[in-house]
């Protein structure tokens, strides 16, 4: 296929591409020298217009074809930010920051969109406009959403907006992709119990908070396993459980626990942290004390829109022969904001045997390179053929 071929040629510059901004990890919304690189990339790729500071850190490049008698706007997104994880690969292009390293494969995301977008500038063999979108603080800062409310939707008219994500595990340029709930809801909380502490040797003179946290931590479980509907999905996770005292012989005066929420749907949603607010009341009435409950809302759903499902799986199947249908996954994904603006799907790209995301030994794939700018670019030509 010539568009494989082309990237095939192009896979080396790219490779230097994604092992820079390896090297060069930025954080949430500090996407300062990433923005730079690819604001002064879509630049020498002559792309028709070049915005930055769209979601704070976040650039927009946008490449017209050829000819525009169909009016169609497409978006495609790449994120670009790493994760607060100190690298351990022993790389020799590894993280130059410690503490900061490219553990999800943004770095990867970012060079495959660049390719493509060099490619598409090049060839302009579409009918209608691209817009490239670079993406900031993917990884709990929810830059997508950041972007969707400067307007970016409205400001350059796009109509559908397709997202790519690396996958561990499944073969190097293979692809999945599945239609509708694909990716959780992320929600936070965090728990605070008060009693009253003492002397561990006068446990009748306190109302112990550690007994009501811990009884909470497993209450918590019966969401999943008694309130909600079995054929749904509801993960709750309490990953921090800290006291107030670090004393042998205290009884805290206080316990703050906190955790995740991960859902499939809203009813689901809103079920969880009903029961979670209803189950840290009772308890904390049952022992004496009283509870402090925040429960942060994050990431919706990411759904996948049937139509842009179909027609991606198409595009991914002329790319690598096959595509099959992915599993759901209870991580999140703020692309989720974009897909609640605009029709679109998210699909997944092999990245081989290699560690999992977000682990400090995870690196991207580049024998990914191909197929995944293949897919970009193919998803422009068959959605805006040439008139």
């Amino acid at each position: 296929m010539p568009v494989k071929n082309r990237f095939a040629e192009l896979q080396d510059e790219i490779t230097v591409w994604r092992r820079d901004l390896h090297e060069n990890p930025e954080i949430l919304f500090e996407t300062h020298r990433t923005s730079a690189l690819v604001a002064d990339r879509l630049k020498e790729f002559g792309c028709d217009e070049i915005v930055t500071g769209i979601g704070r850190t976040g650039v927009v490049g946008v490449i017209k074809g050829k000819s525009d008698t169909s009016g169609k706007v497409i978006g495609l997104r790449a994120d670009m930010d790493a994760l607060p994880i100190h690298e351990q690969t022993g790389l020799e292009y590894k993280s130059k920051t410690d503490g900061a390293m490219h553990a999800c494969g943004h770095d990867g995301h970012t060079a495959m969109l660049l390719g493509a977008a060099k490619y598409l500038s090049e060839t302009r063999n579409f009918d209608g406009t691209v817009v490239v979108i670079f993406q900031p603080a993917e990884e709990g800062g929810g830059g997508g959403r950041e972007m969707c409310e400067d307007g970016m939707m409205d400001r350059w008219g796009i109509q559908e907006v397709y997202g790519m994500h690396n996958w561990p595990g499944k073969p190097v340029g293979s692809f999945s992709i599945r239609s509708g709930a694909f990716f959780a809801a992320t929600d936070q909380f965090d728990i605070t119990f008060e009693g009253r502490g003492g002397h561990a040797a006068k446990p009748h003179e306190t109302v112990d908070t550690t007994v009501m946290a811990s009884q909470a931590v497993l209450a918590l479980q019966t969401i999943a396993s008694r309130n909600a509907d079995p054929i749904d999905q509801v993960v709750v996770s309490v990953t921090s459980f800290e006291t107030s005292s670090k004393a042998f012989n205290v009884i805290p005066q206080r316990v703050h626990l906190k955790g995740t929420v991960r859902t499939m749907s809203t009813e689901m949603r809103d079920l969880a942290e009903t029961r979670i607010r209803d189950i840290c009341a009772g308890i904390a009435g049952t022992f004496g004390g009283s509870v402090d409950v925040t429960y942060h809302r994050g990431y919706p759903v990411m759904v996948n829109h049937e139509e842009q499902t179909e027609f991606a799986a198409e595009v991914a199947k002329s790319v690598s022969g096959a595509c099959e249908e992915a599993p759901l996954v209870m991580g999140g994904e703020d692309f989720a904001f974009m897909l609640e603006e605009r029709p679109g799907a998210y699909i997944l790209v092999g990245n081989g045997d290699s560690a999992a995301v977000h682990h400090p030994e995870y690196n991207f794939n580049d024998d990914a390179i191909p197929a995944g700018c293949s897919w970009w670019a193919e998803i422009v030509e068959r959605r805006m053929p040439a008139a």
